[in-house]
């Protein structure tokens, strides 16, 4: 499993959750496609998560996408 994790103090650049955009979940497949492969996972399933943190005053809202985005290989 991999986890993207983001945190954004305002929403001056979007949420945590807009930052994972279609070029970083490809970067991240990228390395996910190196890091299987150097360590014997190629035939393993890999599931991507996404936790964004975005805060609110003192408030923090965590929301956690379990199996954010697909992988191929």
């Amino acid at each position: 499993m991999f986890v993207e994790v983001k945190e954004r103090r305002g929403a001056s650049h979007g949420t945590g959750v807009e930052a994972v955009t279609t070029g970083k979940r490809q970067r991240l497949l990228s390395a996910a496609r190196v890091y299987a492969s150097q360590h014997g996972l190629s035939d393993s399933p890999l599931r991507f998560d996404v936790v964004a943190i975005d805060w609110s005053g003192a408030q923090a809202n965590v929301r956690h996408d379990r199996d954010a985005f697909g992988f191929s290989y």
